[in-house]
């Protein structure tokens, strides 16, 4: 897909997506949008959909950009699940990565980015856990952190 064929509203993108893929990735994106907490803001970044703190509430970035949250990419060969909360290192990656782990599939994540090809390859009750467990103020506080 080049940049000129990403659809401009999230509705369009999901839209687009055709097979199991689209049906795993439309899943999995419902389980996200049903846990996010307030403050977020659900939109294309990147030539994705995904959830950022608003630049009105927060426009301190390194890049001017919104701050990232979680954001979803339906990839030629698997999904991409973006989990920003997550990130490598972080005592809440290791929780997650250790919960999984226990659940009895195979993990396949690098910094942030959970990887799946089917459904069944997602613990949709740990993401939604996740997402749920991040308010934006917190999220702000962990950036800042890491920005220090």
């Amino acid at each position: 897909m080049s940049t000129d064929d990403i659809p401009a509203e999230v509705s369009e993108y999901l839209a687009s997506l055709d097979g199991n893929r689209g049906e795993a990735t439309r899943v999995v994106f419902e389980a996200v949008a049903g846990a996010m907490p307030p403050g977020y803001q659900l939109g294309i970044q990147w030539g994705m959909p995904g959830w950022v703190v608003p630049l009105e509430r927060y426009p301190h970035t390194y890049n001017g950009q919104p701050l990232a949250y979680v954001s979803i990419a339906a990839q030629k060969n698997y999904t991409s699940l973006y989990l920003m909360c997550l990130y490598a290192g972080s005592d809440d990656d290791a929780a997650f990565r250790a919960a999984w782990a226990a659940g009895g599939r195979k993990l396949n994540m690098g910094k942030s980015c959970l990887r799946f090809t089917r459904l069944d390859d997602v613990d949709l009750d740990l993401v939604a856990e996740s997402v749920a467990a991040h308010p934006v103020e917190e999220f702000i506080a962990t950036y800042e952190r890491s920005r220090n």
